[in-house]
């Protein structure tokens, strides 16, 4: 029996990436609560405005949990805010904005500028897949300041870090899930 992903499913774009993963066949569900993440062996923490899910971390007292989980092994993925939200540091944060504080990395939030600045591009990550990968980012974040034990999966052409991985924590700055691309999902779950 395949294990099934959890989807954050407080704000943002979850219903995507549950879409891509009813595509590869793999069993997902909605994460709102602390007993739904008791049901998944991985989760993904998706896109969309990372002091508003830093704050429903907080109110849907899953904030703890998570971090919880992240250090006893458990694979997580952030793309674009869930990224944010994994950072151990945001360089420009709001006042008090909660966030998980579980990969040695610094989120600089906003790199590209507002909505209007969102671009598509194709991403190359050998460990990931041997094409480029099309991707969308969309007020995106870049990565600053890696840790040592943090993996550099991807840079744009002017060095800014858009992907890195600690051990089985992935962070990605752009949205593959709203391309319609598999590869990282499927790279996401053989961690």
């Amino acid at each position: 029996m395949k294990e099934t992903v959890g989807v954050l499913a407080l704000q943002g774009d979850f219903q995507e990436h549950l879409d891509i993963l009813a595509k590869l066949g793999v069993p997902a569900i909605q994460v709102r609560l602390p007993r739904d993440l008791e049901r998944v062996g991985r989760l993904i923490i998706p896109g969309g405005e990372s002091t508003t899910i830093g704050k429903l971390l907080v109110t849907s007292k899953l904030l703890q949990p998570i971090r919880a989980r992240i250090k006893k092994g458990t694979p997580v993925w952030g793309t674009c805010a869930g990224g944010i939200a994994m950072a151990k540091r945001i360089a420009d944060p709001e006042k008090g904005q909660a966030h998980l504080k579980v990969m040695d990395i610094t989120a600089r939030r906003n790199a590209f500028g507002r909505q209007l600045e969102s671009f598509e591009a194709k991403i190359f990550m050998p460990k990931v897949d041997r094409k480029p990968i099309p991707v969308l980012f969309i007020r995106a974040p870049v990565f600053e300041s890696p840790g040592k034990d943090v993996e550099v999966l991807a840079r744009l052409p002017d060095k800014r870090i858009v992907a890195a991985q600690q051990g089985k924590i992935l962070v990605t700055s752009f949205h593959p899930e709203l391309t319609g691309a598999t590869a990282l999902h499927q790279y996401f779950l053989s961690l």
